[in-house]
């Protein structure tokens, strides 16, 4: 009758399997996170339909899984500061200087850029329609009280609204200027059901339009200009990331081919495009 060592050897043996079997699950899921990307980015990417193009050439071309969250630029960018992306696409310089100077990005390459335009009813009660200046447009809607929707979610396009009422020389509070807290396709829409003024970037209006009961009356003044950069998270800073995939992503947005597509995307549709491919200059 087989003894104690017998009993013992056969434990020894179990317990190296079960040892091997939970290193190859580790190492499995390891790799299985490797594969996986976390892109950061604003909502105007997800609205306009850009990354619906892009997530899956990207993942044809490299092999990763793209895991998108579309959200303000703000809380884009405060997902860099925690670690919790691996790389940010957003459209809001100041902020990002910031962040690139903390540290917590490398890599900010400029990848395109659109315009920022101010929309509204066919009536236009304030009077804005052809004005030069987006300032004296809100000038102008804040002293005749004519609604206006905020996003009010930290976003590029509401840090861009606050700088141009800071120029108006205004402080927007009242009945009259409201905050979404939402998107820019969900404020859009908000704006469009309540016949308010509104500022978008041009690409979500364009890609809404047919939706909406607004139109584009200020366009063109230099300092609607909306620019957008993409970056790592900083694997120095946060050595969770994976910082080959954040990598593998900004190379991919600064491509050749990328460009074209990006320069490409919108103008069958709407007879231009949504955004203008910026990389190298």
């Amino acid at each position: 009758m087989r003894g104690t060592p017998y009993l013992k050897a056969n434990l020894a043996r179990a317990l190296t399997a079960a040892l091997a079997i939970l290193l190859v699950g580790l190492w499995i899921s390891g790799c299985a996170k490797e594969k996986d990307v976390i892109l950061a980015t604003t909502t105007s990417t997800q609205d306009t339909g850009l990354l619906d193009v892009l997530v899956p050439m990207f993942e044809k071309k490299t092999g990763y899984r793209l895991k998108t969250v579309a959200v303000g630029t703000g809380q884009a960018l405060e997902m860099a500061r925690r670690g919790e992306a691996d790389v940010v696409l957003v459209h809001a310089p100041k902020s990002e200087e910031q962040v690139e100077a903390e540290g917590h990005v490398i890599n900010r390459r400029l990848v395109m850029h659109n315009d920022f335009v101010i929309c509204g009813p066919q009536a236009d009660p304030a009077g804005i329609r052809g004005e030069k200046s987006a300032a004296s447009a809100f000038r102008k809607i804040a002293q005749s009280k004519s609604l206006f929707v905020s996003r009010g979610d930290d976003s590029g396009t509401h840090k861009k609204e606050l700088e141009i009422w800071a120029e108006a020389g205004i402080k927007p509070e009242g009945q009259w200027y409201q905050e979404s807290g939402s998107g820019m396709g969900q404020t859009l829409n908000i704006a469009s059901e309540k016949g308010a003024y509104v500022l978008s970037d041009r690409g979500t209006f364009l890609s809404l339009k047919k939706n909406l009961a607004l139109i584009i009356l200020v366009e063109d003044d230099p300092s609607l200009l909306n620019i957008y950069h993409v970056m790592q998270v900083n694997p120095e800073k946060h050595p969770g990331v994976n910082a080959r995939g954040g990598k593998a992503f900004v190379d991919f947005m600064l491509s050749d081919e990328v460009q074209k597509v990006i320069g490409e995307f919108g103008v069958k549709e709407f007879g231009q495009p949504l955004f203008f491919p910026d990389a190298g200059k």
